[in-house]
């Protein structure tokens, strides 16, 4: 494994990271304890130390996974993220609390999932600009690190993006930008790295993927079941990212290199991107992710 120090946080993160939407049971199905475990002691033991979650992600289900697993390992080797600003409803169905009560709650119901002292950092989920710049959230956020109880904050930036969030980060006490980045969706590029190279902020790479695409495994004409999150885009979107994506593996794809590890990879040579952080099924995607991480370096 191969680490990159996270902007102005001084952690160092293992450039393959541990994305854990799916442990919420959101990917279509659910996973017990021993199947999280497996997933989590496959990560440590190729030396991935960054596990990235949210509060919405089943109601705190991925943190409490995650979070069980902690209390029997080593607290110390990993470096722990968590989001905060959905209320989770249902499948799918999520209901947005930025208010500063709301985030108090969140974070206390965060650290009792996750069975932690301290969040390593805290990011500010997906929300809008308003809430963002709200003063009384940032007391909020300011009292949780003077407590002890988060490290460092952190803002996932929305997929539509928000350069004032870029912008404003470091002014809010912002260490960490979460975007959407892969080889189909290149805006960051132009919309946030200036900002966070300016103000030295870490950068985590989420959806490396694009969702799927970038495996190389759909073709034109693909349709996705009903609770897939890829059945909500357009079936125009759909062939053009697929017929993008074939276009990338044609040209730009190496012979003989696995499409996903390529584009894993591929993020990770941006020198601005400090980690990436791909979902996972089981511990044998986990392994093929972690080989991104030499990939990146050849």
């Amino acid at each position: 494994m191969r680490y990159r120090t996270l902007g102005r946080t001084g952690l160092h993160v293992s450039v393959i990271g541990l994305g854990t939407w799916q442990l919420g049971g959101e990917w279509g199905r659910a996973y017990t304890q021993a199947e999280a475990d497996a997933i989590l002691d496959r990560a440590a033991g190729l030396g991935i130390n960054l596990v990235d979650t949210a509060e919405c992600y089943g109601d705190h289900l991925s943190e409490s996974l995650v979070g069980d697993y902690l209390s029997r390992h080593d607290r110390g080797r990993w470096i722990v993220a968590t989001k905060f600003g959905h209320r989770f409803n249902a499948f799918m169905d999520r209901t947005d609390d930025f208010t500063p009560e709301g985030a108090r709650r969140q974070l206390e119901a965060s650290l009792r999932a996750l069975r932690v002292d301290a969040i390593d950092l805290y990011q500010y989920h997906s929300g809008p600009d308003g809430p963002f710049r709200d003063p009384a959230l940032g007391e909020v956020l300011d009292r949780a690190r003077r407590d002890g109880k988060v490290r460092h904050l952190g803002v996932s930036i929305r997929g539509t993006g928000s350069e004032v969030q870029a912008r404003e980060a470091r002014q809010r006490g912002v260490d960490v930008l979460q975007v959407v980045y892969n080889r189909l969706d290149r805006r960051p590029e132009t919309e946030v790295f200036p900002h966070a190279e300016r103000d030295d902020l870490g950068i985590l790479a989420r959806v490396p993927l694009a969702s799927g695409f970038l495996t190389g495994k759909y073709r034109p004409g693909a349709r996705f079941p009903a609770g897939d999150v890829r059945g909500a885009l357009e079936p125009e979107t759909i062939e053009s990212r697929i017929r993008e994506a074939q276009r990338v593996r044609e040209s730009e794809v190496p012979p003989g290199v696995p499409m996903a590890r390529w584009a894993l990879a591929w993020c990770l040579r941006n020198p601005r991107v400090h980690s990436v952080i791909p979902g996972c099924k089981d511990p044998a995607q986990v392994e093929e992710n972690a080989k991104a991480a030499d990939e990146a370096e050849a």
